[in-house]
């Protein structure tokens, strides 16, 4: 008797549809009407969505557009298939994740008025900071201050400083200009799908300021903090400031192995890179995140997501947030407007669990620290009347025609071997993991006597040994220096390398 397969049945999308939000672009809207019904389990793990043509026609907008949120949500691990072959989804959602609902939904921590208990540390006593690792200079892995409009800020900035109060030059608040933190609330939630509110949002100087204030707060001598392996460099100097109990744990192809964590017992606190792994670039998928904050809550371990680039994206739109799916209210959500618009503005932001606003405030009230009452009325402006938006859909492309002159130059460096590269779909760098009988030390130090940064791979890795690779940015590089990139790259690789 011959068995056949029994045929996936399509999943409806003839539900009531929500309007979209103010500022919300069709594709992203069409994104977010799949996405919710997933996560909420109307559209089953192995159902088939219908045709991007059927989607449109149903839906009276246009094939494209269907077509970009479908990609959308294939990066994301939401889906699987291909145009022509169907599409499936296939992420796999915890049974908990159902009953507390989305973020935002009076889900499990709406009501949360208690939490574990936070306390602030004294500065006394604490274990010396190791000394920083330096990265060589030119590593063109921020964003190109010649591309910001300095003539619309300097504006802004005149006309903040002559409506600024005598009150407000005096008193600053600990959490940062309230409308300030109303703007990147409102900008969190069309772009990022994190759904807080301003009492939430914390300025702060950049994410290693966020780095170091949740540290503050949330660890002790004897607490356990995980870190991604290779992770980012500057996380292991700031964490051993509160505790030596650093563990890293070995990334894989999908990022933080949340089977390797599970292995920890005592966990406080974990450092991820989800959006744009540091420095290999990988995404991690939708049932990974899924399954790392199931594993937070069990544990009540605290997440701190790290969302240094995420406003570049050139191969499909902006990847939500770790935090976006947040039901348990585990997620510390870090960002910083120095990567989008240029580093010495040094402004950030964190988007708190609400049990630990009051701790993090306090913090921040004692440490003094806090950034000019001009400058965040200036950037609240420049949110507000659409010119950050304006920035970066500028900034994008160009970044990205960076992005592919260096692959183009990668293409001819590797000849006939294969050219491997990872995170070359967003951010301000790649990695070019290396065809066989490359010298890395030798490239190393030849770049570093031409004046161009690159980095090995393993200048991020702590235990782990990856193959050989280099870390390339490409953001701040013009032509004529990634072409010199390009030069040292074929330089170093051999004429028989297969």
């Amino acid at each position: 008797m011959i068995q056949t397969k029994p045929l996936r049945q399509e999943a409806s999308l003839d539900l009531p549809l929500d309007p979209p939000r103010e500022g919300e672009s069709r594709q992203s809207w069409v994104y977010r009407q799949i996405r919710e019904r997933i996560l909420k389990g109307v559209l089953p793990s192995g159902g088939r969505l219908p045709s991007t043509r059927s989607l449109a026609a149903r839906w009276h907008i246009a094939r494209s557009t269907v077509e970009a949120a479908y990609d959308q949500l294939r990066s994301e691990g939401y889906t699987a298939g291909t145009v022509g072959s169907g599409t499936y989804v296939q992420a796999v959602i915890p049974d908990n994740f159902f009953r507390d609902g989305l973020p935002g939904e009076g889900g499990r921590h709406s009501g949360m008025a208690e939490g574990p208990s936070v306390r602030v540390l004294p500065v006394a006593g604490l274990p010396p900071v190791p000394a920083p690792r330096s990265e060589p200079p030119f590593t063109a892995r921020s964003a190109d201050a010649s591309l910001f409009p300095m003539g619309a800020w300097r504006k802004g900035l005149m006309a903040s400083a002559q409506r600024v109060s005598p009150s407000q030059l005096t008193n600053e608040e600990s959490q940062g200009w309230l409308p300030l933190r109303e703007q990147i609330a409102r900008y969190l939630g069309a772009a990022r799908g994190i759904a807080c509110d301003a009492s939430q949002v914390v300025v702060l100087t950049g994410i290693r300021d966020g780095i170091d204030l949740s540290a503050r707060v949330l660890l002790s001598r004897a607490d356990k903090v995980l870190v991604e392996d290779p992770g980012y460099l500057n996380a292991v100097p700031l964490f051993s400031q509160y505790t030596r109990r650093i563990t890293p744990i070995a990334i894989d192809e999908q990022g933080f192995s949340v089977a390797r964590a599970r292995r920890q017992h005592g966990v406080k606190l974990v450092h991820v890179t989800p959006a744009h792994q540091s420095p290999t670039g990988v995404t991690m998928p939708v049932s990974r995140r899924l399954e790392l904050l199931d594993w937070a809550a069990q544990t009540g371990c605290w997440i701190l997501e790290d969302d240094y680039d995420s406003e570049f994206n050139y191969d499909g739109a902006p990847l939500a947030a770790l935090k976006s799916l947040d039901s348990g209210d585990r997620v510390i959500h870090c960002g910083s407007f120095n990567k989008t618009l240029f580093n010495a503005l040094r402004i950030g932001y964190a988007v708190l669990p609400r049990p630990l606003v009051a701790a993090f405030t306090r913090a921040r009230h004692t440490t003094g620290r806090s950034n000019s009452i001009i400058e965040q009325m200036t950037l609240a402006a420049f949110l507000q009347d659409g010119s950050f938006a304006r920035h970066v859909r500028r900034a994008r492309p160009i970044y990205a025609a960076r992005r592919d002159q260096l692959m183009r130059l990668l293409r001819q460096a590797a000849g006939p071997a294969p050219l491997r590269v990872s995170g070359e779909q967003a951010g301000f760098h790649l990695v070019w993991w290396l065809p066989p009988g490359v010298d890395l030390p030798d490239l190393l130090r030849r770049a570093e006597a031409q004046g161009i940064g690159i980095l090995s791979v393993a200048d991020f890795c702590l235990r782990v040994q990856l193959p050989p690779g280099v870390v390339i940015g490409y953001s701040t590089r013009q032509e004529a220096e990634l072409e010199r990139v390009g030069a040292l790259l074929r330089g170093a690789v051999p004429p028989d390398a297969v």
